[in-house]
């Protein structure tokens, strides 16, 4: 693959204007819902990952931009907020949301989980590649709560993306942390979506 055809950022001049994006939008919906579906992984009952790519985040740039109608001043917010979450090219880059509707539930769970981003993994072959949290905030209280929204990148050597992307290569998705340990094989179509990630 050309290194080249990946965008790993979007910069001002990529915004649409807000007309055309409302003109757009119902197509520009049903088609990221179709390339999100290849790229939702639950782990366990209560966690979701979130693959996240250069299409991903200029979707949710512009929905943003066209929900807050904050105009050309809100357009560098919304950048910095999601250009760090589109992968650079050698790594995966994820949204993983703890998802637990009862309120006196979720405050017990997420009490407890303290460190969890600091405990997933993506393995396969012979290969770990620990998921490293994003240094935007910490996702961790002084006493021990996590974030029920966590930013993950996982960064890959070049050997280790090939690995990742061979065909027919299984691929599995691991939360390692004392309270919450599960485990999730990669279907196969969220396996070579995200494989098409890497530059």
């Amino acid at each position: 693959m050309n290194a080249m055809s990946k965008k790993t950022e979007i910069t001002a001049a990529d915004i649409l204007p807000m007309t055309q994006y409302a003109e757009e939008r119902p197509g520009r919906r049903k088609r990221m819902t179709e390339i999100k579906r290849d790229r939702r992984v639950a782990v366990g009952p209560d966690a979701t990952f979130y693959f996240e790519s250069y299409d991903t985040m200029f979707h949710q740039v512009h929905e943003m931009l066209f929900i807050e109608k904050g105009g050309e001043e809100q357009i560098a917010d919304e950048l910095s907020a999601y250009n760090p979450l589109i992968p650079n090219g050698r790594e995966l880059v994820a949204t993983l949301m703890f998802e637990v509707d009862d309120p006196v539930r979720r405050a017990k769970f997420l009490a407890g989980l303290g460190g969890v981003e600091e405990t997933v993994t993506i393995e396969f072959a012979d290969e770990t590649v620990l998921g490293v949290p994003e240094a935007d905030v910490d996702r961790t209280t002084a006493d021990g709560k996590a974030s029920s929204v966590q930013f993950i990148h996982f960064p890959f050597t070049g050997d280790q993306a090939a690995k990742f992307a061979a065909a027919g290569q299984q691929a599995r998705l691991c939360i390692g942390h004392e309270k919450y340990g599960h485990i999730a094989v990669l279907p196969e179509a969220t396996r070579q979506a995200l494989a098409g990630d890497f530059a």
